[in-house]
Order: structure tokens, then C-alpha cells, then sequence
């Protein structure tokens, strides 16, 4: 019996001593080693990643890949339709493109990740008004485009009414982003023996303000961005998932689940018009976009059948 207690104090001891020099080194439940987004993966200057472990579980490293794209040969191609959609960032399915960030989503917009992107080069954008990617946007159309603008204004002094010019530089706006487009291609391929959807490109819609800065003049696409080159990219930041901090999926597994809320807003037509140039107004555009839509949906089941 004394053996055994002696071994108990023993091993008490062990364990005392083993505690506190995990404490004396900083150890125990709290990390030693800083985690959180690098600051070379963070999309926002504003964003500093936490210099402790900010949790109570050991975090590994997301190593993400997008998901592999079958290949589809033109011979097994029964039927195909060009599609333009637009996703609204207001509704509440698409919350995710307007979430500020975390050590998870490179603590920025969906819109912030892709120009943080583009500023480092890796990957291309087009013009706004080419979706078919023919025309990419110089350095200079960049910068004016993802690093504000320089405005000069006049103003005169209540002093002594001196007349003063003042250059003011407006930082981009993230939250004038409101809307995404985007281009994809609905093809029945007879080899898989279902109805497959491949996005060809996205773009990003930016408010433009009237002189108040306030009341919305008009919208406009900012650039184009091809989407296979930028599937590598969107598998590296993870969406914010508003049920369970721990289960997300990247931006790429977003898109290719169709996670976002969207309606068409074009198809392939001879004349190469959308709803907008048709003359319909905002309630025979949503019945055109479900009409298409169900029109589609129905295509899989008519080939099964026919």
C-alpha cells in the first residue's frame, strides 16, 4: 500500500511540474504561436490579424483546391444556352458577398478579394462592357478603377473670401458594390447524362451616386473577370456560414453549389438584347427571368424523356 501511494505522489508530481512549465512558457490552453490570416493573404489594409490564439481549439491550416471540372467534348453536347444572371448582395441569401471578414474570409468584402487580387497580379481583368474578354484593362484603368479618384474642389473662405482649391482623394467603396453578374453556360451532356452549368465569367456592379451622395444615378459593371483563371483565388478564402463558425465552404465551393440567389436577367438571343433594352418593366422582367428559368429546368427532364 505505501508502494502505491508513493507511485500516485509520483505521478501527482509529474503532472504539477509538467503544468507549470507549460505556464511559465506560456502554454496550457493558450497558443505560443500567433494564428489568423497572414498579412499576406488579409484583403483589407484595415485588417489585423490577432496576435494570439483567438479560440480555445488548435487550428490547422485550410489548404483548399477548387473543385476538378469534368471535361465535356462537343460530341456529347445535346443542348446548350447562354445565361447572364445578377446576383444581388441585398437579399438575404447573398449576405455572405457583404460580410466585413474574419481571419477565415481575409478579412474583407467578396469584392475586396477579388481587387486585392488583381492589385497582386494574380489574376486579369477585362473591360466592363466585354464579357467576352477581349479588351484587358490597362494599369492605369486599374488603378483609377480599385484605388479611388482624385476630385479638386473649389470652395471660398468665410476668412477673407479667397477662393481655395482643395484635391480630395475618395478611397473605393466597397459598399457601393450591390450587385454581381454573372455569365454561364447551361449544357445537357449525354455522357454524364444530366444537365451541367459551367460559370464563364463575373462582374462586380458598382452604385453610381447622384451629386448628393446619396440617391443612386445609375449602375455599372466595373470590370469582367474570366472565371476559370479565378477559381484558384476564390478556393483560398472561406464564406462566412451564419449556422455553424466551423463548417464553411470556399467561395469556389459556393459557386459551383449555387449557394446565391440570382435571376437571369439575359439569354442568347439574335439580337443580342437583354430584359433591360426590351422595354419590360420590373415586374416582366421577374416573370420573364422564372419563365426562363423554369424553361430550362424542364429541358433535363424533356431529354430523359424524348
Amino acid at each position: 500500500m505505501n508502494i502505491l501511494n508513493s507511485y500516485k505522489l509520483a505521478a501527482a508530481s509529474l503532472l504539477l511540474f509538467a503544468g507549470s512549465t507549460a505556464f511559465a512558457q506560456g502554454g496550457g490552453t493558450v497558443a505560443d504561436q500567433p494564428t489568423g490570416t497572414a498579412p499576406n493573404n488579409a484583403v483589407n489594409d484595415q485588417w489585423q490579424p490577432s496576435l494570439v490564439r483567438d479560440g480555445v481549439y488548435d487550428r490547422v491550416a485550410h489548404i483548399n483546391a477548387p473543385i476538378g471540372w469534368q471535361p465535356i467534348r462537343e460530341a456529347d453536347i445535346l443542348w446548350k444556352k447562354r445565361v447572364w444572371r445578377e446576383i444581388d448582395t441585398r437579399e438575404k441569401q447573398n449576405q455572405a458577398f457583404r460580410y466585413p471578414g474574419d481571419e477565415n474570409t481575409g478579412g474583407g468584402y467578396f469584392i475586396e478579394i477579388l481587387i486585392d487580387a488583381i492589385k497582386k497580379g494574380k489574376i486579369k481583368a477585362y473591360s466592363n462592357f466585354d464579357d467576352r474578354f477581349t479588351t484587358p484593362l490597362t494599369k492605369d484603368q486599374l488603378q483609377e478603377l480599385v484605388a479611388g479618384k482624385i476630385d479638386t474642389y473649389r470652395s471660398v473662405s468665410p476668412i477673407d473670401g479667397t477662393e481655395q482649391i482643395r484635391i480630395v482623394h475618395e478611397d473605393f467603396n466597397p459598399d457601393l458594390i450591390t450587385k454581381f453578374r454573372i455569365k454561364e453556360d447551361w449544357i445537357f451532356d449525354r455522357n454524364m447524362g444530366k444537365m451541367v452549368v459551367r460559370i464563364i465569367g463575373i462582374a462586380p456592379v458598382k452604385d453610381i451616386l447622384g451629386e448628393d451622395g446619396v440617391s443612386v444615378r445609375a449602375s455599372q459593371s466595373m470590370f469582367w473577370l474570366y472565371y476559370p483563371d479565378i477559381r484558384n483565388v476564390l478556393a483560398q478564402y472561406e464564406v462566412f456560414n451564419p449556422q455553424n463558425d466551423l463548417a464553411r465552404m470556399t467561395w469556389d465551393e459556393f459557386f459551383e453549389s449555387r449557394q446565391f440567389s440570382s435571376k437571369i436577367i439575359k439569354v442568347s438571343n439574335p439580337f443580342n438584347s437583354d430584359f433591360n433594352t426590351e422595354g419590360l418593366n420590373n415586374m416582366e422582367k421577374l416573370y420573364e427571368s422564372q419563365r426562363v428559368s423554369e424553361q430550362i429546368f424542364n429541358k433535363e427532364h424533356d431529354m430523359w424523356v424524348y
